[in-house]
């Protein structure tokens, strides 16, 4: 009888033996291994630290870079904080205490609870974005931006609580409200910091075919680039001088358009307000207020039931002489076209529940599949799709894509329009009106205007101080700390004053793969030498709420190095995945006031750090959403125990045969290694439990075993680390080599394959390993069971796919 499975006796204790010996530190620039750069997101450090989530995805991640190291890679796995930003300071304001002390606290936290999971991070490499050392260089690629003519000032919207006196994010208004305190949320305008991503649209979707992303993403970051060719035709508001550019993106669909709508804050309604009869000017000014109270998420939201008010214009389309009435609505945006869209019903969901509720007419002028040509008279006959061109007069006949064409030729020859690129894509509104965030490193001088900061100067220090609450008019609370707001201008030596502003936490976030490759370096960025060993990053893991905005702007402010020489690669990362999440027990989203949240720290301690990294990488598949289940996870720990002892009672009684095995440990290793390199953790933790139900009772030899806790290490490193102390080894059995796997031993003398008839499997038959095709045929035409179901019908064809299928064609 072997040591009993007590993983509280040992874990801590390998533990503390990989990090005090540094056993996963990174060589740089070594030669003689490939490289493998394996990057997860790093976290953000909250009071409660490391979740469910972090805590498989982390585990996940940290068996394959185990297995990578065996294999003889050298592998860049880095862990740092992702640690500014609105969450900190919103818990600080409320606990009355300076979000630095809060943050160190969390970091601190975190970090034990990760090294609780023996997760096989560099910790040699680790940072925060809050610390100096780091935004030192955040700052500098602003300075670099604004050289290069990236960064401007702009009066731009924000939403204003006017109780909390704050700006807030538009994830934070609900249902027109401030989500904090319910306050109505207004719009405020303000003069922000923009950075000019448009400028790089079309390379951040073209270059998107060079990288092995997943479909799915690939699109997410085409969609809110979104390039779309616009047709912006020009139209004359009736009784005015006024002509108005009008945009579309189906030009073929103008002779179906019944409607304009504006968008509320759009220029041209000021403009018009004393044309408009006295009625229809007081409802439009109202709902210019009323839509105020929006963010841009609630105006967009496709689900609100649609609003409007009538101006009592009209406007005549350019290209059929038709009168089209002007609405103010606020589901257009001054930023979609010219920010004036004509409206067709008939081809567009949104602008047929706008026609409905106005009770304006539709017209269709597309025809559906086998020349469908019927009304439409509810939002589900809505005919988006491409089709043939009809009651269009020049248009008539065409395909959609010829129609927009010609469409095109059309208001660019006559002089009323014109054929435009646009993008969804906005430049990045930088500025943020908190205090916990990097200092913009600009002073302003009445003198000298804009100044940047000398780059000796870096990094300019966030002043540490005990209050930082909101201003009145939606200045940065930096604006109340005068000693740290007013200074010298370093152009003139006058009066000047820093930038009250801070950054976006997306901004620590842009770079710091980067950082990984060198981050002791004072004296700049990265060291491109480094960079160029280390990058691209090889696997970039994380979660779907990061594949839009983070990635987008990550991958735009490395562009900008590569431009200006920092890197030698426009790309960071070559591929990227995504993690499902851990649903609770009930099949819900895990959450405080739910009751359903499952506490690693409470795992680990009752379960330890193996059984729960074995549990959550078997749960299900990588990609998809798994429901959590106490009954598994106290199945899985059976198992481990189980594997525990079974190797140890195997080692104590081993000799020197083993041969009735050797084929099975090979395919062990084989689904093992697939199931982790592949992502496919669940298949090879069924690996594990299916070889040992089948061949805990046999013999084995002692090399055989060394084999089989080899290959527990990725997935279950403290009970590796444990048998192989047991087992009389010396050193970390993380040092060894991964087995190689014989594929002879992977080729089955007998295998089993389907029988087709006529395009459905009827049956299976045995047939031996590279059996030739005759042989094949005759043992499927004598099976009796073959025979009946083909019925005495003669044979047209006889296929047979090696060691695949036969399909029989009567």
């Amino acid at each position: 009888m072997g040591k009993q499975y007590k993983p509280q006796d040992f874990e801590s204790k390998w533990q503390e033996q990989w990090f005090s010996n540094m056993d996963y530190k990174a060589q740089d620039l070594l030669k003689d291994k490939e490289k493998f750069y394996q990057l997860v997101e790093f976290p953000y450090p909250s009071g409660p630290g490391m979740h469910i989530g972090h805590t498989r995805n982390y585990s996940m991640a940290d068996s394959v870079v185990r297995m990578r190291r065996m294999m003889g890679q050298n592998v860049l796995f880095p862990i740092g904080w992702d640690a500014f930003g609105l969450p900190a300071e919103n818990y600080a304001l409320k606990v009355k205490r300076p979000p630095q002390e809060i943050t160190e606290e969390n970091i601190n936290n975190f970090r034990k609870q990760l090294k609780s999971l023996g997760l096989s991070f560099d910790w040699d490499r680790e940072f925060s974005t809050t610390d100096p050392l780091y935004y030192k260089w955040t700052q500098w690629i602003f300075l670099k931006l604004y050289e290069n003519d990236l960064a401007y000032m702009a009066d731009k919207p924000i939403n204003w609580c006017p109780k909390c006196k704050t700006g807030c994010a538009n994830e934070e208004v609900v249902d027109g409200k401030h989500e904090r305190c319910g306050s109505k949320v207004e719009q405020k305008k303000l003069k922000q910091w923009v950075l000019k991503i448009t400028k790089y649209a079309d390379r951040l979707i073209d270059d998107l075919d060079t990288v092995d992303y997943l479909d799915s993403v690939k699109a997410l970051q085409k969609n809110w680039i979104g390039r779309k060719i616009w047709y912006d035709i020009d139209y004359k508001i009736e009784g005015t001088d006024e002509v108005v550019g009008v945009s579309t993106t189906r030009p073929d669909t103008q002779f179906g358009a019944t409607f304009v709508v504006v968008a509320p804050e759009h220029e041209i309604l000021q403009k018009l307000m004393d044309k408009m009869p006295e009625e229809n000017r007081r409802e439009v000014l109202k709902y210019v207020e009323k839509s105020k109270e929006k963010s841009e998420i609630e105006r967009l939201d496709e689900t609100r039931e649609k609003s409007g008010a009538f101006t009592g214009l009209y406007c005549i389309n350019s290209i059929t002489n038709t009168r089209l009435p002007i609405y103010a609505a606020d589901f257009v945006l001054t930023t979609v076209g010219t920010g004036m869209v004509v409206g067709v019903p008939a081809h567009d969901t949104r602008d047929f529940e706008f026609a409905t509720k106005f009770k304006l007419p539709i017209i269709r002028v597309i025809e559906g599949k086998n020349g469908d040509r019927s009304d439409i008279t509810n939002v589900d006959e809505v005919y988006e799709d491409d089709g043939i061109v009809y009651n269009s007069g020049f248009m008539d006949g065409l395909t959609t894509e010829e129609a927009k064409k010609k469409a095109g030729e059309y208001i660019e020859e006559k002089g009323i329009g014109e054929v435009v690129t646009r993008y969804h894509l906005q430049d990045w509104l930088f500025s943020r009106q908190r205090y916990w965030g990097e200092p913009i490193p600009v002073v302003h001088c009445e003198k000298c205007g804009i100044v940047p900061l000398p780059e000796e100067d870096l990094p300019l220090e966030l002043p540490v101080v005990t209050e930082y609450e909101p201003t009145d008019d939606g200045q940065s609370p930096l604006a109340n700390i005068k000693d740290w707001v007013n200074t010298k201008c370093p152009k003139c030596g006058g009066p000047a004053q820093r930038e009250k502003n801070t950054m976006p936490n997306w901004a620590g976030s842009s770079w710091y793969f980067l950082r990984y490759c060198d981050p002791h370096n004072n004296n700049e960025l990265a060291s491109k030498e480094l960079t160029d060993y280390w990058m691209r990053v090889d696997h970039y893991e994380g979660g779907p709420e990061h594949i839009t905005l983070h990635l987008l702007y990550s991958r735009f402010w490395h562009k900008f190095l590569y431009d200006i020489g920092v890197v030698s690669d426009p790309e960071p990362y070559q591929k990227r995945t995504i993690h499902g999440n851990v649903l609770g027990e009930d099949g819900r989203k895990m959450s405080k006031s739910l009751g359903n949240v499952i506490n690693p720290d409470s795992l680990i301690e009752k379960y330890g750090a193996d059984v729960t990294r074995v549990y959550l990488m078997f749960m299900g598949p990588y990609e998809g959403d798994v429901v959590w289940n106490t009954r598994t996870i106290e199945g899985v720990n059976r198992f481990v125990k189980k594997w525990f002892a079974f190797i140890q009672d195997a080692w104590n009684s081993s000799s020197d045969d083993g041969k009735d095995v050797e084929v099975a440990i090979n395919k062990l290793v084989d689904r093992v290694q697939r199931g982790i390199l592949d992502w496919k953790f669940n298949t090879a933790v069924a690996a594990f439990m299916e070889f040992y139900n089948n061949y805990n009772n046999k013999a084995f030899s002692k090399k055989q075993i060394e084999t089989l806790i080899t290959i527990s290490t990725p997935i279950m490193p403290h009970l590796a680390e444990e048998l192989w102390s047991l087992t009389g080894h010396k050193g970390s059995i993380t040092k060894n080599q991964w087995p190689e796997i014989n594929k002879d031993m992977l080729v089955e003398d007998v295998i089993t394959i389907p029988v087709q008839i006529n395009g459905k499997v009827r049956g299976r038959i045995e047939i031996e390993n590279g059996m030739s095709e005759d042989v094949v045929k005759e043992r499927v035409l004598n099976d009796e069971r073959i025979k009946e179901l083909m019925n005495s019908d003669s044979i047209k064809k006889f296929i047979y796919i090696d060691g695949k299928i036969v399909n029989i064609v009567l």
